[in-house]
């Protein structure tokens, strides 16, 4: 089953419907699948790629990232999605990693990325460029065979710690993810739309997926601005739209003295960070229950548990709050379990790594077999996330097991001090990490970011702290600063913060 036949398969039964618009371009589905097939034979025959060969992606979201996409597919070969926003050294690490032959870039980044590679250049293609528009010149040529196993997607991890990996993601991931989505969010049919704000080579892309099997029609905007997103939810019909945390929260402060925000918006899908409870509680204030949360990872692609849109409704009470505190519960096809380090299930309510199952798991990291084995034991991944599941398997995310903190022997986690933090109205953003302690081992410290215009006092956070968890889990030191640092996916940056204290540990 090759991925690419999804889109064939919609392009016979709704050749007409406008399958992709970028700008003032509308593509519909018989031109898009017609020009996927003659790029996948120019695949072939000009650019003499071959069976399992990866392919780059380097350029912002635009209709060629769709062609290329599917083209690869068609043709039997493996993508490689890369943000359009890393650095060309970036981007030649993995490049050169997973060993692709091609990269389809805009004109903008070509003389970059021909200077990092000294041998073994792959071909460059400008997809503004008359060498692009050749390969559409090519005859049409069928989906190429393909075992449900064979590598469709390499996803790479963003890097926040060393360099990153290549999550190896076959079409049987594919596939499953895609039916997940059906199962567990919407059906999608010809007359919905989905917009494109966030990365095509990240959530947003992947989830592009259901949208063209189903006849959906995929908006691709420029750039990330409310003002416009308020006005074209009046243009599109049933809007659905991926977006991470820090992109919701800027569209619920920029909703204020908008008339109708909601407009059409059907489903808002949101995840890849910590979505903290006030936060959704603003969002479902403006905008209603429109919202699904996902978590899940590259490695298990937006696949592994979702608080589903009814999950979000509540009157407000201890119970209706502590669900919002959750990433809620598991997604069709898919197991979970909370273990130990021996890998022992844990009693519901125990904190321990969280390990999933599923055909959503990636095979293994390109060309990383330590990784590889660390991540996938007896069938299981192993996320790196420590979380507890209730008595009613909604599944509480803690940290990364690395931005726990040990004091006096005592883990804190450092979300448990952040949801509280942001409780304060005048904080907008937060992130707790460990520092070094002579006695304590380490001790948190808070980075709060307040809304323009207002303050906070190192008093009133130590209060609100005081009055809702233990006092040994209160930050000793508070850092008031402007912004988060944050990596092109909107996650911020634990590592930057913990850089900073001990520069801070050196100037001192």
């Amino acid at each position: 089953m090759n991925i690419a036949q999804g889109l064939l398969n919609r392009a016979r039964v709704s050749p007409g419907e406008p399958a992709v618009t970028q700008a003032d371009v509308t593509v519909d589905y018989r031109a898009l699948a017609d020009r996927v097939s003659r790029i996948a034979t120019s695949m072939r025959v000009i650019m003499s790629l071959e069976t399992g060969d990866r392919v780059a992606l380097f350029m912002e979201n635009r209709i060629e990232v769709f062609e290329t996409m599917f083209a690869c597919w068609v043709a039997g070969l493996c993508v490689v999605p890369i943000n359009a926003k890393l650095h060309p050294r970036e981007v030649a690490y993995i490049v050169t990693d997973c060993a692709a032959r091609a990269v389809f870039t805009t004109a903008a980044n070509v003389d970059a990325l021909e200077a990092q590679f000294t041998d073994r250049a792959p071909a460059l293609v400008a997809v503004e460029s008359d060498a692009y528009a050749a390969l559409t010149a090519s005859d049409p040529s069928s989906c190429a065979e393909v075992a449900v196993t064979d590598p469709a997607w390499i996803f790479y991890t963003s890097g926040t710690t060393g360099q990153p990996k290549g999550a190896v993601l076959s079409h049987r991931n594919l596939l499953f993810m895609t039916m997940a989505y059906y199962a567990d969010i919407e059906q999608v049919s010809p007359g919905q739309s989905m917009f494109h704000a966030a990365p095509l080579s990240h959530g947003s892309g992947l989830y592009a997926l259901p949208h063209l099997f189903g006849g959906g029609h995929q908006v691709i905007l420029d750039g990330f601005r409310p003002p416009e997103l308020f006005d074209l939810l009046k243009r599109y019909p049933d809007v659905s739209m991926f977006a991470a945390p820090t992109m919701l929260t800027r569209l619920v402060h920029a909703a204020e003295g908008v008339d109708d925000p909601v407009g059409n918006l059907r489903t808002v899908l949101y995840g890849g960070g910590p979505m903290y409870v006030s936060d959704i509680l603003d969002a479902t204030a403006v905008f209603g229950s429109r919202f699904f949360q996902l978590f899940g990872q590259g490695e298990s692609p937006m696949t592994i548990t979702g608080l589903r849109h009814a999950d979000h409704d509540g009157p407000g009470d201890e119970v209706h709050l502590a669900r919002l505190g959750t990433c809620g519960s598991v997604r069709t096809g898919v197991e979970v379990r909370i273990v130990d380090d021996a890998g022992n299930e844990v009693p519901p309510g125990t904190l321990g790594e969280i390990v999933t199952r599923s055909d959503c798991v990636m095979s293994g990291y390109w060309n990383n077999p330590k990784a590889t084995a660390s991540a996938l034991r007896d069938g299981w991944l192993w996320t790196g996330d420590i979380g507890s599941v209730d008595t009613r398997g909604y599944l509480s995310l803690r940290d990364r097991s690395k931005d726990m903190i040990i004091s006096g022997g005592t883990n804190i986690y450092p979300r448990e001090i952040e949801e509280v933090l942001l409780m304060h109205p005048a904080i907008v953003e937060c992130s707790v990490v460990g520092r070094p302690h002579a006695d304590w081992g380490e001790e948190a410290v808070a980075f709060v970011v307040a809304r323009d215009g207002q303050t906070a006092t190192v008093d009133e956070l130590d209060a609100i702290c005081l009055a809702r968890i233990a006092r040994f889990k209160r930050p000793r030191h508070y850092r008031f600063v402007d912004a988060l640092p944050k990596n092109n996916y909107g996650k911020v940056l634990k590592t930057e913060l913990r850089k900073r204290l001990e520069q801070e540990n050196e100037h001192a």
